[in-house]
Protein backbone atom coordinates (compact mmCIF):
# COMPACT_ATOMS: atom_id res chain seq x y z
CA UNK A 1 0.00 0.00 0.00
CA UNK A 2 0.95 3.28 -0.61
CA UNK A 3 1.20 6.32 2.16
CA UNK A 4 2.59 9.90 2.64
CA UNK A 5 5.42 10.90 3.99
CA UNK A 6 4.80 14.31 5.98
CA UNK A 7 8.30 15.01 6.35
CA UNK A 8 8.56 15.67 2.29
CA UNK A 9 7.12 18.61 0.87
CA UNK A 10 4.50 19.05 -1.87
CA UNK A 11 5.50 19.94 -5.27
CA UNK A 12 2.98 20.83 -7.30
CA UNK A 13 2.80 20.15 -10.92
CA UNK A 14 1.20 22.19 -13.52
CA UNK A 15 -1.72 19.94 -14.98
CA UNK A 16 -3.47 20.57 -17.95
CA UNK A 17 -7.25 19.12 -18.38
CA UNK A 18 -8.09 18.63 -22.04
CA UNK A 19 -12.28 17.43 -22.89
CA UNK A 20 -13.17 15.62 -25.83
CA UNK A 21 -16.23 16.03 -27.14
CA UNK A 22 -18.65 17.09 -29.82
CA UNK A 23 -21.27 18.01 -27.32
CA UNK A 24 -19.57 19.87 -24.31
CA UNK A 25 -18.63 23.36 -23.86
CA UNK A 26 -16.92 24.69 -20.55
CA UNK A 27 -20.74 25.75 -19.18
CA UNK A 28 -21.69 22.13 -18.86
CA UNK A 29 -18.25 20.21 -19.11
CA UNK A 30 -18.74 17.91 -15.67
CA UNK A 31 -16.08 15.79 -16.42
CA UNK A 32 -12.96 18.92 -17.03
CA UNK A 33 -14.60 20.77 -14.45
CA UNK A 34 -14.10 17.40 -12.05
CA UNK A 35 -10.52 17.28 -12.88
CA UNK A 36 -10.00 21.13 -12.73
CA UNK A 37 -11.39 20.87 -9.57
CA UNK A 38 -9.66 17.68 -7.88
CA UNK A 39 -6.59 18.46 -8.60
CA UNK A 40 -6.34 22.52 -7.39
CA UNK A 41 -7.90 21.07 -4.46
CA UNK A 42 -4.87 18.47 -4.32
CA UNK A 43 -2.92 21.59 -4.30
CA UNK A 44 -1.58 21.52 -8.12
CA UNK A 45 -2.18 24.16 -10.66
CA UNK A 46 -4.36 24.45 -13.77
CA UNK A 47 -1.77 24.98 -16.54
CA UNK A 48 -4.81 25.18 -19.32
CA UNK A 49 -7.71 23.58 -19.77
CA UNK A 50 -9.80 23.06 -22.82
CA UNK A 51 -12.31 21.37 -25.44
CA UNK A 52 -11.61 19.86 -28.53
CA UNK A 53 -14.02 18.21 -30.98
CA UNK A 54 -13.90 14.21 -31.40
CA UNK A 55 -11.59 14.78 -34.05
CA UNK A 56 -7.78 12.95 -34.73
CA UNK A 57 -5.59 16.24 -35.65
CA UNK A 58 -7.84 18.12 -33.35
CA UNK A 59 -6.75 16.24 -30.16
CA UNK A 60 -3.22 16.19 -31.57
CA UNK A 61 -2.72 20.01 -32.30
CA UNK A 62 -3.71 20.22 -28.37
CA UNK A 63 -1.34 17.59 -26.77
CA UNK A 64 1.57 18.38 -29.28
CA UNK A 65 1.19 22.00 -28.07
CA UNK A 66 0.83 21.36 -24.66
CA UNK A 67 3.75 18.74 -24.45
CA UNK A 68 6.03 21.68 -26.42
CA UNK A 69 5.33 23.84 -23.32
CA UNK A 70 7.68 24.06 -20.70
CA UNK A 71 4.30 24.87 -18.85
CA UNK A 72 3.00 21.76 -18.56
CA UNK A 73 3.99 18.56 -16.78
CA UNK A 74 1.10 16.48 -16.99
CA UNK A 75 -2.21 16.44 -19.54
CA UNK A 76 -5.28 14.72 -18.59
CA UNK A 77 -8.06 14.36 -21.49
CA UNK A 78 -11.17 12.99 -20.67
CA UNK A 79 -13.62 11.62 -23.08
CA UNK A 80 -13.30 9.56 -26.68
CA UNK A 81 -12.31 6.12 -25.07
CA UNK A 82 -14.96 3.93 -25.87
CA UNK A 83 -16.04 2.28 -29.20
CA UNK A 84 -18.30 4.61 -30.86
CA UNK A 85 -17.31 5.81 -34.51
CA UNK A 86 -16.23 8.74 -32.63
CA UNK A 87 -14.32 8.01 -29.59
CA UNK A 88 -10.73 8.55 -30.98
CA UNK A 89 -8.74 9.61 -27.92
CA UNK A 90 -6.55 6.31 -28.47
CA UNK A 91 -5.84 6.47 -31.79
CA UNK A 92 -4.70 10.41 -31.79
CA UNK A 93 -3.16 10.48 -28.62
CA UNK A 94 -0.64 7.12 -28.22
CA UNK A 95 1.25 7.44 -31.71
CA UNK A 96 2.65 10.43 -29.71
CA UNK A 97 3.38 8.33 -26.51
CA UNK A 98 7.26 7.35 -26.15
CA UNK A 99 6.88 5.45 -23.76
CA UNK A 100 3.27 3.90 -22.81
CA UNK A 101 2.12 3.16 -19.56
CA UNK A 102 0.32 -0.28 -19.53
CA UNK A 103 0.05 -0.21 -15.53
CA UNK A 104 -2.24 2.69 -16.32
CA UNK A 105 -4.78 1.10 -17.93
CA UNK A 106 -4.37 -2.07 -15.86
CA UNK A 107 -4.86 0.08 -12.29
CA UNK A 108 -8.02 2.01 -14.10
CA UNK A 109 -9.74 -0.97 -14.90
CA UNK A 110 -9.14 -2.83 -11.39
CA UNK A 111 -10.86 0.21 -9.60
CA UNK A 112 -13.47 0.61 -12.41
CA UNK A 113 -14.44 -3.16 -12.35
CA UNK A 114 -14.84 -2.48 -8.41
CA UNK A 115 -17.21 0.02 -8.84
CA UNK A 116 -19.18 -0.49 -12.29
CA UNK A 117 -17.97 -4.44 -13.30
CA UNK A 118 -17.62 -5.72 -16.26
CA UNK A 119 -19.05 -2.65 -18.06
CA UNK A 120 -15.51 -1.49 -17.47
CA UNK A 121 -14.29 -3.20 -20.37
CA UNK A 122 -16.17 -0.33 -22.65
CA UNK A 123 -13.17 2.22 -21.42
CA UNK A 124 -10.11 1.75 -23.77
CA UNK A 125 -8.59 4.00 -20.88
CA UNK A 126 -4.51 4.93 -21.53
CA UNK A 127 -1.01 6.41 -20.56
CA UNK A 128 1.87 7.30 -22.04
CA UNK A 129 4.89 9.84 -21.89
CA UNK A 130 5.75 12.02 -24.77
CA UNK A 131 8.59 14.63 -24.38
CA UNK A 132 8.85 14.54 -20.74
CA UNK A 133 4.91 14.84 -19.84
CA UNK A 134 3.07 12.65 -18.70
CA UNK A 135 -0.65 12.34 -20.46
CA UNK A 136 -3.62 10.31 -19.07
CA UNK A 137 -6.69 9.21 -21.28
CA UNK A 138 -9.69 8.91 -18.86
CA UNK A 139 -13.11 7.99 -20.09
CA UNK A 140 -15.93 10.94 -20.46
CA UNK A 141 -18.01 10.65 -17.37
CA UNK A 142 -17.54 12.80 -14.10
CA UNK A 143 -17.26 9.21 -12.15
CA UNK A 144 -14.72 7.69 -14.04
CA UNK A 145 -12.51 10.96 -13.49
CA UNK A 146 -13.20 10.94 -9.74
CA UNK A 147 -12.02 7.20 -9.69
CA UNK A 148 -9.18 8.12 -11.93
CA UNK A 149 -7.84 10.97 -9.89
CA UNK A 150 -9.29 9.55 -6.74
CA UNK A 151 -7.80 6.28 -7.04
CA UNK A 152 -4.82 6.11 -9.17
CA UNK A 153 -3.21 9.93 -10.40
CA UNK A 154 -3.71 11.85 -7.37
CA UNK A 155 -1.25 9.99 -5.32
CA UNK A 156 0.98 9.23 -7.90
CA UNK A 157 0.66 13.10 -8.96
CA UNK A 158 2.04 13.51 -4.86
CA UNK A 159 5.97 14.00 -4.58
CA UNK A 160 5.26 12.65 -1.25
CA UNK A 161 3.80 8.87 -1.71
CA UNK A 162 6.15 5.90 -1.12
CA UNK A 163 6.87 3.90 -2.01
CA UNK A 164 7.52 5.83 -5.53
CA UNK A 165 5.68 8.35 -7.10
CA UNK A 166 5.69 9.75 -10.93
CA UNK A 167 7.05 13.29 -9.73
CA UNK A 168 10.11 12.06 -8.51
CA UNK A 169 11.52 10.79 -12.13
CA UNK A 170 10.29 13.74 -13.52
CA UNK A 171 13.89 15.03 -14.03
CA UNK A 172 15.05 12.55 -15.54
CA UNK A 173 12.21 11.88 -18.11
CA UNK A 174 13.89 13.40 -21.16
CA UNK A 175 17.60 12.31 -19.92
CA UNK A 176 17.98 10.19 -23.53
CA UNK A 177 17.29 13.55 -24.82
CA UNK A 178 20.09 15.29 -22.97
CA UNK A 179 22.77 12.62 -23.08
CA UNK A 180 25.46 12.61 -25.96
CA UNK A 181 26.43 9.61 -27.33
CA UNK A 182 30.24 8.25 -26.06
CA UNK A 183 33.13 9.49 -27.60
CA UNK A 184 33.76 5.56 -30.59
CA UNK A 185 30.43 4.07 -29.53
CA UNK A 186 28.80 2.51 -32.14
CA UNK A 187 25.04 1.40 -32.41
Amino acid sequence: MTSIDETKQFVPLNIAVLTVSDTRALADDKSGQTLADRLTAAGHHLAAREIVTDDVEAIRTVIRRWIADAGVDVVITTGGTGFTGRDVTPEAIEPLFEKRMDGFSISFHMLSHAKIGTSTIQSRATAGVAGATYIFCLPGSPGACRDGWDGILKAQLDYRTRPCNFVEIMPRLDEHLRRPKARGATV
